[in-house]
Order: C-alpha cells, then structure tokens, then sequence
C-alpha cells in the first residue's frame, strides 16, 4: 500500500512539474499550427518568392552586365523549415534552449520553405550568387550545409553561407558581399535581416522605421511570414527571460489592444 502511494506521489509530482512549463509552450500552439497546416502560410512564401523573382528580372533588364550581383537571404523560416523544432518544445511542455536547437539542426533534416529552391535555382540560371547569411552559430555550418546539400541548393558552400562567429548584427556580413558584389535583393523573416536600421526598436517598437522605408518592402525588401518568434518579441516584452510561465502568460496579455 505504501509503495502504491509512493508510486502515486511521485507521477502527481512529475504531473505538476510538466504543468508548470505547459502555459509558456501553450502560447504558441496556434502559431505554430497556423505556420504548419495553412495554406495561407504556404500561399504567402510562394507568394513572396514570386516577387523577388519578378524583382530580379527587372533589375537585371536595366543593370550593367559586368558586374558581380548577389542575393542575400536569411536561412530559417526563410529558406528552411523549423516549426518541427518548435513543435517538439510544445509537446514536451519545454522553452526554447541553445541545448534543444542544437539537437535539432544536428540532425539536417529541416524541410524546405515553399518556392525557395525554385527561387535559388532561379537565382543561379540568371548568374546571380546567392548569400545564406543567418544567425546560426559557426559550429552548425557542416550540419547547416549538409541540410542544404540534401536539397541540392546551389550555393551551399563556405564562401555563400555566413553564420554567426560572435557579433549578432548581420551588417558586417553583408558589407563583406558587398565587397565583391552589388546585393539587388534580401529577404528574411526578421526586419534585422536587411538592414541595421532595424536593430534599435527602443522607439515605437520599430514602427517609425518601417514606416520612413516601406517603399522598400517588395522592391528590395522581402519579408517571409513568422509568427513564432522573431526580435519583435523582445522589442515587446523585454528582458523578462527570469518570469515564470505563468507570470509570461499574464503579461503577454498586458499589450493586447482591444476596443
């Protein structure tokens, strides 16, 4: 009888421990349902794809064939799909950790964005290189290239694929292409993928900025759809990395608008 209490004890326990962490994945479900099941998502990176392609012709109808021109793109949620990553958090009732997207992108096998090897193909038959400049750590290159490789992307070798070493900013990886070639177009999931303007979000939570630039969007700018995470999160919220996930819970809420 005491060792079936005890059993008791011990699975209510472990019950309330996964409980605890469940509100913070909660509030991602529906994200991350919307990202992997709708259409609309699908439409909408066929959609932006088809744009940039439309915006390279044109730039290459009007450009001086001698130069060297390249296309910078960000990698995740750009060009690879992550959500599975997300997903497993979620079901495990676990936060996001360095530890668990590691074991993730060890393992090569995130799936492709909709249109975005069609798109890299493109980019190589119109003698534009194609630049994978993402926020990945250095030591996720060889995993990150064998994932492209397995697509047979073109470009994916050590010149084209710049992670991070150190510094966050992508700025100083675009001017090293920019060294040697003119960039026509970016895109990326993340407003910090085109430009550096973007990086301070202390006002208007980046608002401002988009609005003095936004002829760019579409034109040199293309921005793919994530609504899982991004910097805007912590435009919004903050340092708040210490709050339990029920206090998140509770202050999420707290910048909802309504009428």
């Amino acid at each position: 009888m005491r060792y079936i209490t005890l059993i008791s004890f011990i699975l209510i326990i472990t019950a309330c421990g996964r409980q605890k962490s469940a509100p913070d994945a909660e509030q991602l479900v529906m994200s991350s349902l919307w990202f992997q099941n709708s259409a609309e998502a699908r439409a909408l990176y066929y959609q932006a794809y088809n744009i940039a392609r439309l915006r390279i012709e044109l730039a290459l109808d009007t450009l001086d064939d001698n130069n060297k021109y390249a296309v910078v793109a960000d990698i995740d949620e750009t060009i690879l799909d992550n959500s599975p990553s997300e997903a497993r958090n979620i079901l495990e009732g676990e936060r996001y950790s360095n530890e668990r997207w590691m074991a993730w992108t060890s393992e090569a096998k995130a799936q492709l964005m909709p249109g975005s090897l069609d798109f890299a193909n493109f980019l190589k038959d119109r003698g534009v290189e194609l630049y994978y400049i993402s926020n990945r750590s250095v030591d996720e290159k060889d995993v990150t290239l064998a994932n492209l490789k397995k697509f047979g992307f073109p470009f994916a070798d050590d010149k084209h694929v710049l992670l991070k070493e150190e510094e966050s900013s992508k700025t100083p990886r675009r001017t090293l292409v920019e060294e040697s070639h003119q960039i026509i177009l970016l895109l990326g999931d993340n407003l910090n993928d085109f430009s550096d303007i973007f990086e301070n979000r202390s006002e208007a939570l980046g608002f401002s900025t988009v609005d003095q630039v936004k002829n760019l969007f579409g034109s040199r700018f293309i921005v793919l759809p994530n609504p899982i995470y991004g910097s805007w999160t912590r435009a919004l919220f903050g340092p708040i990395s210490d709050l339990s996930p029920r206090e998140l819970a509770r202050h999420r809420k707290n910048f909802l608008s309504d009428y």
